[in-house]
């Protein structure tokens, strides 16, 4: 891992996201880019771009000098920082900055439970997900000496969920994770031993040459609710991080269809990391 990118509003939220990011690049000997973004959207599109750019002047300024007082915190030394401030919105700066530095990692802030419906659903948070290529993680709360031990992936083990899989095994091992993964069975969507253990060893047959092995390491938990069951689990195992497949443009994958996405994150006490599938 080489490059995170951390969107920054300068918030508490923000300076909480930059500090798990500093933890993973001191360990990785990765750098940090800083993104802002002035939200000069739409509206604007009728202002010629010259007038647009005058007017830009003043806030980018006032944003550097902000980034500069942001910045100056003692757990970023020996870190490599780059500040890119942009006048457009949110969701495509940062898609688009992140395809342009080759971003190996995007890490983001929530209000958590009291703010996740205007922050993490229909936010930009939520869409940043759903375009982003590369890995997103979505951080909650201050986590002042945290560190990522154990971390659980939970999918349904539909094929869909393979490119998932992979980028979480490949994420976990670069960052020396223990990565364990589980199965949520709900009333709702009910499945028997049998059908669930087919079901996974089916997923791993075609991407793990020793299928059977990683077929047996998946945890059936059951419980009345997926995000019920994912909370309970990561609590079982102490897990400090929760893998979740995503389904880009589309939304959340079909196994987090509805509102399960965003009671997981707003619920979890600890960060969320999405994978596109």
């Amino acid at each position: 891992m080489k490059t995170i990118l951390v969107p920054v509003d300068f918030s508490e939220y923000a300076d909480n996201a930059l500090y798990m990011a500093a933890n993973i690049a001191k360990r990785e000997d990765a750098e940090i880019h800083l993104i802002h973004t002035l939200g000069f959207g739409d509206h604007l599109l009728g202002v010629p771009s010259n007038t647009m750019a005058a007017d830009a002047i003043p806030f980018i300024k006032f944003t550097e000098m902000r980034f500069n007082q942001f910045i100056d915190k003692p757990f970023l030394k020996d870190i490599k920082l780059n500040v890119v401030v942009k006048k457009s919105s949110v969701l495509y700066e940062i898609a688009d900055y992140a395809k342009e530095i080759a971003a190996d990692l995007i890490v983001m802030g929530s209000h958590g439970s009291t703010g996740i419906e205007e922050y993490f659903l229909g936010s930009n948070t939520q869409k940043v997900v759903r375009h982003s290529e590369v890995p997103v993680m979505v951080v909650k709360r201050k986590m002042r000496g945290f560190r990522i031990e154990k971390a659980v992936f939970v999918c349904d083990f539909h094929p869909e969920n393979a490119n998932s899989y992979k980028q979480a095994v490949d994420f976990f091992k670069t960052l020396d994770v223990k990565m364990h993964l589980a199965y949520i069975n709900t009333p709702e969507n009910f499945k028997n031993s049998v059908e669930i253990e087919q079901l996974i060893t089916q997923f791993f047959k075609h991407i793990e040459r020793d299928y059977q092995r990683y077929s047996a390491e998946v945890q059936i938990f059951n419980a009345y609710s997926v995000e019920e069951g994912i909370m309970d689990y990561c609590k079982v195992i102490e897990a400090s991080l929760i893998g979740i497949p995503t389904h880009g443009r589309k939304g959340l994958s079909h196994f987090f269809m509805g509102s399960i996405g965003e009671h997981v994150v707003n619920h979890s006490q600890f960060p969320v990391i999405t994978f596109k599938i």
